[in-house]
């Protein structure tokens, strides 16, 4: 399943950016990205964390976060998400590790 992915790419500004989800179905929905992880050099893909805009908090007050793999066009403004395998624990510890990290800065500002 791929997922639309379009966004701007300056990383040195702390402005929301937000992305077009296509659901299976084809329905879409905007998501807000939180992060986004460099995982070149380990597995040869990057990988992008988004919030759903309409997601509701659960009753811990969590909100569901999504992870894809992307792939961007060569202008670098538009490209594809594709799901993570569910059984590659190793990039699935890299995607926790660095989402931890960016929780902890988060929470010293």
């Amino acid at each position: 399943m791929a997922h639309t992915h379009d966004h701007e790419h300056d990383h040195e500004h702390d402005e929301d950016r937000f992305i077009t989800l296509v659901n299976d179905d084809g329905s879409e929905s905007l998501g807000e990205i939180l992060l986004e992880i460099d995982g070149q050099e380990e597995f040869g893909k990057n990988y992008v964390l988004v919030m759903p805009v309409d997601a509701d908090e659960d009753e811990n007050g969590e909100v569901e976060i999504l992870a894809y793999s992307f792939v961007q066009d060569e202008n670098g403004t538009d490209g594809q998400l594709f799901p993570i395998d569910e059984n590659s624990d190793e990039e699935w510890d890299l995607i926790e590790e660095v989402f931890d990290n960016f929780m902890e800065q988060q929470e010293e500002e």
